[in-house]
């Protein structure tokens, strides 16, 4: 029954739209400019280095909202499954952003939501936190392509899942059929992130995936040399 109420919350609390309510708020639809994608890194180029930071910001926050709403309340009557609740309602918030139903289920891709989870994880497997955004930032500083460091830090959240419930680092006395359960989840997550950027592992390959800049100058330079 838990696991039906973290989907539910979580979707709830996925459908605010950050990106979205960010573009309406300056006249613009987010879906109709840059890739149309409703997250963080085209609110970026759109709109600039603040608004990618508040969108980030803000899609990050509601994942971890909506945990600790449910993991003060839900896990009160389970402490032994706090880490099913946090995966839980990660996908449910996933789901909402992904696929708000106001928006005919045209959102963002979770990057910054997932966000919100490694960070609601750090007081039960801070590892998670630290090796993934550091993968992150190391792909993203050597490459500026901000699909790849997300698609390899979902990788590693996967395999990290898995190696950590073995050692029994996701909690104490942990049964096989939890340590499935939260394998499948990490699966899950990370295949569905795999799957929202496909067009971006078809860019890669090809060799024409946009490459994302914090700086304005850099971002422009990248702009007129792709425009020559």
């Amino acid at each position: 029954m838990f696991r039906l109420i973290c989907l539910v919350v979580g979707y709830a609390f996925g459908l605010i739209q950050s990106a979205f309510i960010y573009g309406k708020l300056h006249g613009v639809d987010i879906r109709t400019v840059g890739s149309g994608n409703a997250g963080s890194t085209n609110a970026l180029r759109a709109f600039g280095t603040k608004a990618g930071f508040t969108v980030l910001f803000f899609d990050a926050l509601k994942t971890i909202a909506a945990i600790l709403v449910l993991r003060f309340t839900l896990g009160y009557f389970y402490p032994g499954d706090i880490a099913l609740i946090i995966l839980w309602t990660t996908v449910g918030v996933i789901l909402g952003h992904n696929f708000p139903f106001y928006l005919n289920f045209k959102g963002g891709k979770g990057m910054a939501a997932t966000l919100g989870m490694i960070i609601s994880l750090i007081a039960l497997q801070p590892m998670y936190f630290i090796t993934m955004f550091t993968l992150f930032v190391l792909i993203f500083v050597t490459t500026h392509y901000v699909s790849l460091g997300s698609i390899l830090a979902y990788v590693l959240f996967f395999a990290e899942t898995i190696i950590f419930g073995q050692l029994g680092m996701l909690g104490e006395n942990l049964s096989n059929a939890t340590l499935i359960e939260l394998d499948c989840l990490a699966f899950f997550l990370m295949a569905l992130a795999i799957f929202q950027h496909r067009a971006n592992v078809v860019r890669l390959f090809n060799g024409c995936e946009s490459k994302t800049y914090l700086s304005k100058t850099k971002r422009e330079a990248y702009k007129k040399s792709l425009e020559q």
